[in-house]
């Protein structure tokens, strides 16, 4: 009786495709109430020490290491400052890096000795070394409605 109705199910699995196989646990799950919405956040990233007002600021947002979302900001000429503030987004760990591409060609330059020349920033302000930081020393807690981080630019040259 068991091979029969195993092989029922890989005939209807081969008729009819895989919703014939889990109707029953769908039909079940029709009746159980709605999962909430999970937590939301507003993050607002403020960018302090920029150099000059040539160029823009590449700012990338992580989300447990895995790019999110990537943003282009403009430069306050008289505060050589930036900002950007990300709505709606869900809870979690984040990290935020930046660079300041002062000739507008998409990346950050180095010089010989692989050196930035353009400024670049981090989540956490990790002190300035050769390498680049890794997600586990720029990560930070978004776990409250508001929440707001402040970076440092870094120019080498």
């Amino acid at each position: 009786m068991k091979r029969i109705q195993l092989a029922f199910r890989i005939l209807s699995i081969l008729l009819f495709g895989l919703p014939t196989l889990f109707a029953g646990s769908l039909m079940a799950q029709t009746n159980a109430p709605a999962a909430p919405a999970a937590a939301t956040a507003t993050l607002t990233v403020h960018v302090n020490g920029i150099r000059n007002a040539t160029g823009k600021i590449h700012l990338a947002l992580f989300r447990d290491s895995i790019a999110v979302d990537k943003r282009d900001l403009d430069i306050a000429p008289k505060t050589h400052s930036a900002a950007v503030v990300f709505e709606k987004i869900p809870q979690g760990t984040y990290a935020v890096y930046l660079i300041h591409d002062e000739n507008m060609n998409g990346k950050l330059d180095m010089d010989e000795m692989g050196m930035p020349l353009e400024g670049y920033g981090m989540s956490n302000n990790p002190p300035r070394r050769e390498g680049k930081p890794g997600f586990d020393e720029t990560n930070f807690k978004v776990a409250n409605p508001e929440v707001s981080i402040e970076i440092n630019m870094i120019y080498w040259q």
